[in-house]
């Protein structure tokens, strides 16, 4: 008789029912209660594995201490985007339509005429204005409404002070969103006005940041302002009709502010949009400014934004804190 030697690799017997099959999901699962539950993506076949796990409510508030601006930031970014055309509307159309009318209708008239500014054409001269005065005219419209919105109306701001955002990065997080998007349509604006033969060098990409510091120098003081206001009584109509609009048709916008009689001239001196467009005007076609004059340019609308981001962040943590 042979006698029969085990094989240790032989499969044990089964039942005649076959196994129930696992799924790619539950094979990349270990079983529930051990605290290190893990997720392989496509089961055998999975490429990585990922550990799931949630910040503690302590890393929590450290990181939104520490980055709360910028959340606020992405939250105006987004807002912004969700009225998009609205924005490009106002923040192009409205410099393109004078680019339109005065650039070219009124420029060709005075071209034909034989009659330079600066020793330009007439678009060219006026390119670099729009380009600022649009940008300022974005602050301002930021800096008004969506202001009195996050204080009032729909209270946006009341939700954010009560997590460890402070007010501090609640108002540097909208000054942030503003800044980015006059750097954005100002781009775009130069992109326009380049295609009417109103660019002549790369330094104008500077301007772009120049136009944005304008709309800083005017935008941040206005927002201070909107700050400290309970009820909405045509005040920001006044600032737009009354402020905006004086600055921009007196700031030598069409035409060299020395045209000017003296007695209106101070209109350009002391107020942003004059000192942005005559270093844009140095940058798009090489308008000559002495160096001297074009820091105290660069000084006054640095000056004016430093002023209006203090009141802004002063205005919003008292009122936020309740403290007005």
């Amino acid at each position: 008789m042979t006698e029969r030697i085990p094989d240790h690799h032989a499969q044990p017997d089964t039942p005649d029912t076959p196994p129930t099959p696992t799924t790619p999901a539950d094979a990349g699962h270990a079983p529930s209660g051990t605290g290190n539950e893990r997720q392989s993506i496509g089961g055998d076949a999975a490429l990585f594995e990922t550990k799931l796990h949630a910040h503690s409510p302590e890393v929590s508030a450290r990181k939104v201490r520490k980055h709360g601006a910028w959340y606020v930031t992405e939250y105006y970014l987004r807002a912004i985007v969700r009225y998009g055309d609205v924005v490009l509307a106002d923040a192009i159309g409205s410099p393109l339509m004078y680019v339109l009318a005065m650039g070219v209708g009124l420029g060709s008239l005075l071209m034909g005429n034989g009659t330079l500014f600066d020793d330009v054409s007439y678009i060219t001269f006026i390119a670099p204005a729009l380009l600022v005065s649009g940008a300022v005219q974005g602050a301002v419209t930021e800096a008004t409404f969506p202001v009195m919105d996050g204080f009032k109306w729909h209270r946006l701001y009341q939700g954010p002070v009560v997590t460890p955002i402070t007010p501090q990065q609640i108002a540097r997080g909208q000054m942030l969103a503003i800044a980015i998007r006059l750097f954005t349509q100002s781009l775009i604006f130069l992109g326009v006005v380049s295609l009417f033969g109103a660019v002549h060098s790369w330094w104008s990409l500077l301007a772009v940041l120049v136009a944005a510091l304008a709309g800083l120098a005017l935008g941040l003081p206005i927002m201070a302002y909107s700050a400290t206001i309970r009820e909405e009584r045509g005040q920001f109509s006044v600032i737009m009709r009354f402020i905006f609009m004086p600055l921009f048709m007196f700031s030598g916008t069409f035409y060299p502010l020395t045209n000017l009689p003296i007695f209106l001239q101070w209109i350009g001196w002391i107020f942003p949009i004059w000192h942005g467009t005559e270093v844009s005007r140095l940058l798009m076609y090489g308008h000559g400014v002495e160096t001297w004059l074009v820091v105290v340019h660069v000084l006054v609308l640095v000056a004016f934004a430093m002023v209006g981001y203090l009141f802004t962040i002063r205005n919003f943590t008292s009122r936020l804190k309740g403290e007005k």
